[in-house]
């Protein structure tokens, strides 16, 4: 009879799940508030690079003074499963008797992040003028 209580145990315990799954898919250290705080005009390309890290494209501008953009795009998925187990136990001295049932349920979201962060630079190589965007969804 113990065994029979033991194994009702396990699957009461054992019928709830829930986890997260996210995939982080950009550094770290290009966030809004890096470039709010730390990026202003008149710093060097250098500096720049130590604050934000490596830019994703580098191009130049109708004066052939460089520009280099930042695009981050994050992914978030969050999913939760919930199963139960159901075990009916009767009859005798340890004589398992009646009928087992189980079910599951899940459900989960996604959602997005995205931020550019384009930077251009004069014919020094200093930033003469930055812009940001972000959105979530």
């Amino acid at each position: 009879m113990i065994r029979i209580l033991i194994v009702a145990a396990f699957m009461a315990l054992g019928g709830c799940t829930a986890g997260q799954y996210y995939n982080p898919q950009a550094d770290e250290t290009l966030t809004v508030g890096a470039v709010q705080k730390e990026i202003h005009i008149g710093m060097a390309g250098g500096q720049v690079a130590e604050v934000l890290g490596s830019p994703n494209i580098v191009s130049t501008d109708e004066n052939r003074n460089e520009v280099w953009i930042y695009d981050k795009i994050s992914t978030q998925y969050v999913r939760a499963d919930a199963s139960a187990g159901i075990l009916a136990i009767g009859g005798g001295s340890d004589v398992l008797a009646g009928a087992g049932a189980s079910g599951s349920q899940s459900s989960g979201a996604t959602s997005q992040r995205t931020l550019t962060v384009v930077i251009k630079f004069d014919e020094n190589k200093l930033v003469r003028d930055f812009a940001y965007h972000t959105s979530r969804f």
